[in-house]
């Protein structure tokens, strides 16, 4: 049962980071099915209600971990919201692993993608200046929402949740 689990959890993910690839946008739909089912799979144990508690935890635990991203406009809400649903099947310690994951994942895809959309003087100029003032990475107005300029984080943070769900303890934390 784990495995077929972890299979659903996968391509839910997988389908949720080629949603936000394609489009800037997480259906809202998945998100929900995504949540629903980790906090339903969370009842299937031995335990029922602490299963449940630490799969709501988990759900608080990916929401607060990003929510002040969102509130900078850094991040999508559709973002935020399909890293909490992810968390639902990690619990609060794995929603942590994930978060940290993601952002070094996130770090690495907004390097790639600023020398993909700029080449390699553009972003070597970009990074050399962001170096004195980290500010001028947030990403501007024109650069927010559906556009094909927007880095597409839920990539980053699908990542992030995979790695912490088939990989736990790759960063250590008990």
């Amino acid at each position: 049962m784990n495995v077929a689990a972890g299979v659903v959890y996968s391509l839910l993910l997988l389908i949720a980071a080629v949603a936000d690839l394609r489009t800037r946008r997480i259906p809202n739909a998945l998100v929900a099915l995504l949540a629903a089912m980790g906090l339903v799979l969370a009842t299937f144990g031995a335990a029922p209600a602490p299963g449940l508690r630490a799969s709501a935890l988990g759900l608080v635990t990916g929401l607060a971990c990003w929510l002040p991203f969102y509130a900078a406009g850094w991040l999508g809400a559709g973002d935020v919201k399909m890293f909490a649903a992810a968390s639902a099947w990690l619990g609060p310690l794995r929603a942590l692993e994930g978060a940290g994951i993601a952002a070094l994942a996130g770090g690495l895809l907004g390097i790639t993608w600023m020398f993909w959309r700029y080449g390699t003087k553009g972003a070597t100029n970009s990074l050399m200046v962001a170096a004195s003032d980290p500010s001028l990475l947030a990403p501007s107005e024109k650069d927010l929402g559906r556009s094909r300029r927007a880095l597409p984080y839920g990539v980053a943070l699908a990542i992030g949740a995979l790695a912490a769900g088939w990989m736990p303890k790759l960063l250590v934390l008990r």
